[in-house]
């Protein structure tokens, strides 16, 4: 079984091979549906938010590449005529497995940083935890001119509540589809 194993790590390094002008990078843009769910989040509607950065595909090999990501990312949630914009600088860390050409299976971890928050003068503007983690679950497409569509959906792991006297949990939820474009 060790030599099977070992067998089998070697063969797909031997398929591995990553050279400099095969790393490609680019940029993307898209539209954010977001919302919080957890405890007493019964009345709490989705925010239509925008997404935008940059991303590198790095492939492992013919079927696997690693997409690094930076985005600012629009989130948060409404209540009845008021809203909390979360604003965040988002590090996901994609795994691409390409089913066909150009249509891929993306999972992978994200880690996100509170920017700034805008209450609608609420006053709860301190009352959120300055970092998020979550896992994010997608689809992908890329046409050979480098032109992609993405549509992912990102489960907040974190209590982004940071209110005093809370014991409740409350975490991001994320529905994004984005638009780019790989430059070279």
């Amino acid at each position: 079984m060790k030599k099977l194993l070992l067998f089998t790590f070697i063969s797909i390094l031997g398929y591995t091979h990553v050279s400099a002008q095969e790393v490609q990078f680019g940029a993307k843009a898209g539209l954010n549906f977001a919302s919080v769910f957890g405890d007493r989040t019964d009345n709490f509607e989705t925010v239509t938010a925008f997404n935008y950065g940059v991303m590198a595909e790095i492939p492992i090999s013919n079927v696997f590449s690693f997409q690094p990501e930076v985005l600012y990312s629009g989130q948060g949630y409404s209540f009845g005529d008021d809203t909390v914009a979360l604003n965040y600088l988002n590090v996901p860390l994609m795994a691409k497995y390409y089913v066909i050409k150009g249509f891929s299976l993306e999972a992978g971890p994200q880690l996100g940083f509170l920017l700034n928050t805008n209450d609608d003068g609420l006053g709860i503007e301190d009352d959120f935890n300055t970092v998020d983690f979550g896992v994010n679950l997608g689809l992908g497409y890329k046409l050979d001119n480098g032109l992609n569509f993405s549509a992912r959906y990102n489960i907040g792991l974190t209590d982004i509540d940071d209110v005093e006297g809370f014991s409740g949990t409350n975490k991001n939820g994320v529905f994004q589809v984005s638009v780019g474009y790989f430059f070279f």
